[in-house]
C-alpha cells in the first residue's frame, strides 16, 4: 500500500515543480526591467538638466528659449513626450546629475573631453567650439601662456577649461596659475575682463562670439585648443537606448537642414561686430533707451510684437534720435520717407510716437506680403530686408536664390544672393533691376546683433535687480509708533 502511494505522489510532485518553474519564468518575462527609452515613452516625460546662458537656456519674457533648450525640445517632440527642464548653476553638479532623478541627460554646451568620457557617454556632436583666452582691450595682447603667468587668470568651476590648463601646466607651463570663480558663467567672466576686474579668462569660442557685443572690451588673444565636439552627456551606467534614440534624432535633424537653421537663428549674426559700434550701442542703452523704452513696450503690446526687436530696428534707423535726418530726406526715430509717412498717416515725422507707429505699421504691411508658408524667424528677417530694399527687390533675390539652387524661403540662403543684385549679369535678368543688395543684408544683420544684445542686457538687468532685492534687508519696524505703517516696504533700486 505504501509503495502504491509513493508511486502516485512522485508524478504530482514533478507536475507541481513544473508549474512553479513555468510560473516563475512567466513572472520574470513579464516583469523585465524597461529600458530608459521605454520608460521615457511610457511616462511621457523627458527630463533634461541644463543651465542658464545666452547660448544654452534662458527665459526672455516670451517663454523658454535658447539654442540648447530648443534642440532638446525638438528631441522631446520627436519622441512625442513632454520636456521637463531642471536648471543647475554648477557644471560639475550638472555632469554628476546626468542620469539621476533630475535628468536623463545633460545639455549645457558640454565639451566631450577624454576625461569626461571616463564617466559619461556622449551623443553625436551637434556643434564644435574651441577654448580661447581673452584679455582686455587696451592691455598688451598675450601671445602665449607665458605672457599670462603674472596676471590674474580666471576660469569656471568644473569646466573643461580647467582640464586643459592642468594639462598645459603639467607639460609646458609649470608656473601657470588660475583662479576659479564660483557661481559664475562665461558671460560673467567676460564682464570681469571688460570691467578690468581680471586680466585674462578662458571661455568657449561660441560664447565669446555671441556675447562680445555686450562686453566689447573683452578681446580674443589666442586659442588654447582645436575645435572640440559639443554633445549631450548621458550616464555611463544603465542601458544606451535613449542615447541611441538621441543619436538617431541628431543625425536626422542635421541631415534635414533644421540643425543649421537653428544655429543660424542664434548665431547667424555673430560676425557682425565692431568694438566701436558695440561700445557706442552700450553707451546709448544707458543714455537714450530709457527715454523711449516705455514707448517701445506700449507700441509692441499694441501690435503684438517684441519690444526689443522694435528698439533694435529704431536704433539701426536713427540711433534712437527722434530728430535724425539723412541726406536723402528720411527723418525721425524710424527714419520715414515723406511718402511713407503720408501713407501711414504720420503728420509729424519728428514725433517719436507717430514715427514709431508709422514705421511699425509699415513693417507689418510689408510682412503681410511675405508668402504665408515662410515660417519664423525667416519671415521677420525677410520682412526687414524688404523694409530696407523694397519688396520687389526682395522677390528678385528670392527668384535668383531659387535659380542658383538655394531655398527662396530661407534668409540664410537669400542673404547670399541679395548682393548679386548689384551685378549687371544678374539684375538684368530680373524684373526690378539693380539694387544695392549688400545694404539689406547688413541691415538685417545689424538688427539681429542689436536685438541679441538688448535681449541679454535686459535679462542681466532683471537678474541683478532680483539679486539686489533678495539681498536688501527688511525695513525696521517701529513698535508703538504711529509712523511705522508709513515706512516703505522696499528701497528704490538703481544700477
Amino acid at each position: 500500500m505504501n509503495f502504491v502511494l509513493i508511486r502516485m505522489k512522485r508524478p504530482l510532485h514533478r507536475l507541481a515543480l513544473t508549474l512553479v518553474i513555468f510560473g516563475l519564468c512567466l513572472t520574470l518575462s513579464t516583469s523585465r526591467t524597461a529600458s530608459t527609452l521605454e520608460s521615457v515613452l511610457d511616462k511621457g516625460v523627458l527630463r533634461v538638466i541644463s543651465m542658464i546662458g545666452p547660448t544654452i537656456y534662458f527665459n526672455d519674457g516670451r517663454g523658454d528659449n535658447g539654442f540648447e533648450y530648443l534642440l532638446a525640445r525638438q528631441f522631446a517632440q520627436q519622441l512625442n513626450v513632454q520636456l521637463e527642464l531642471s536648471v543647475m548653476d554648477d557644471l560639475a553638479a550638472i555632469l554628476n546629475a546626468a542620469g539621476g532623478p533630475k535628468g536623463h541627460f545633460a545639455t549645457a554646451g558640454l565639451t566631450a573631453t577624454k576625461e569626461r568620457q571616463q564617466f559619461l557617454r556622449f551623443s553625436e556632436p551637434y556643434t564644435t567650439v574651441s577654448e580661447i583666452l581673452i584679455y582686455r582691450l587696451g592691455q598688451r595682447r598675450p601671445k602665449n601662456l607665458s605672457d599670462v603667468i603674472t596676471g590674474r587668470l580666471i576660469v569656471l568651476p568644473g569646466s573643461s577649461h580647467i582640464e586643459r590648463l592642468k594639462t598645459l601646466k603639467r607639460n609646458e607651463f609649470p608656473d601657470l596659475q588660475w583662479e576659479v570663480i564660483a557661481d559664475s558663467d562665461m558671460l560673467e567672466l567676460m564682464q570681469m575682463i571688460h570691467d578690468g576686474e581680471a586680466d585674462y579668462a578662458v571661455v568657449d569660442s561660441l560664447a565669446f562670439a555671441v556675447n562680445r557685443g555686450l562686453y566689447p572690451r573683452a578681446r580674443r588673444a589666442f586659442d588654447l585648443s582645436q575645435d572640440e565636439a559639443i554633445a549631450w552627456a548621458f550616464p555611463a551606467h544603465g542601458d544606451d537606448s535613449l542615447l541611441k534614440a538621441a543619436n538617431r534624432f541628431l543625425t536626422s535633424y542635421a541631415a534635414s537642414g533644421e540643425l543649421q537653421r537653428l544655429q543660424d537663428q542664434f548665431f547667424g549674426h555673430t560676425d557682425n561686430f565692431s568694438v566701436g559700434g558695440s561700445q557706442l550701442f552700450r553707451h546709448r542703452i544707458e543714455s537714450r533707451l530709457s527715454q523711449y523704452e516705455a514707448l517701445f513696450k506700449a507700441t509692441a503690446e499694441q501690435y503684438q510684437l517684441d519690444w526689443q526687436l522694435l528698439a533694435a530696428i529704431a536704433y539701426q534707423e536713427s540711433h534712437w534720435n527722434p530728430h535724425a535726418k539723412s541726406p536723402t530726406g528720411v527723418r525721425g526715430l524710424m527714419m520715414l520717407t515723406l511718402p511713407t509717412a503720408k501713407e501711414m498717416g504720420v503728420s509729424n515725422r519728428l514725433d517719436p510716437e507717430q514715427s514709431l507707429r508709422g514705421g511699425t505699421e509699415y513693417l507689418l504691411r510689408v510682412k503681410k506680403r511675405i508668402p504665408k508658408d515662410i515660417v519664423e524667424p525667416d519671415r521677420t528677417w525677410l520682412a526687414l530686408a524688404a523694409y530696407n530694399v523694397g519688396f520687389g527687390h526682395l522677390e528678385d533675390a528670392r527668384v535668383l536664390t531659387e535659380r542658383q539652387g538655394g531655398n527662396p524661403d530661407r534668409w540664410q540662403d537669400i542673404r547670399d544672393y541679395l548682393p548679386l543684385l548689384q551685378q549687371k549679369k544678374y539684375y538684368k535678368t530680373l524684373r526690378h533691376g539693380y539694387a544695392r543688395g549688400r545694404e539689406p543684408v547688413q541691415y538685417v544683420q545689424n538688427i539681429r546683433h542689436f536685438h541679441s544684445i538688448l535681449r541679454w542686457h535686459h535679462i542681466e538687468k532683471e537678474r541683478i535687480e532680483q539679486a539686489q532685492r533678495e539681498a536688501m534687508p527688511l525695513p525696521l519696524e517701529l513698535p508703538n509708533s504711529s509712523t511705522s505703517s508709513l515706512m516703505p516696504a522696499s528701497l528704490p533700486l538703481s544700477l
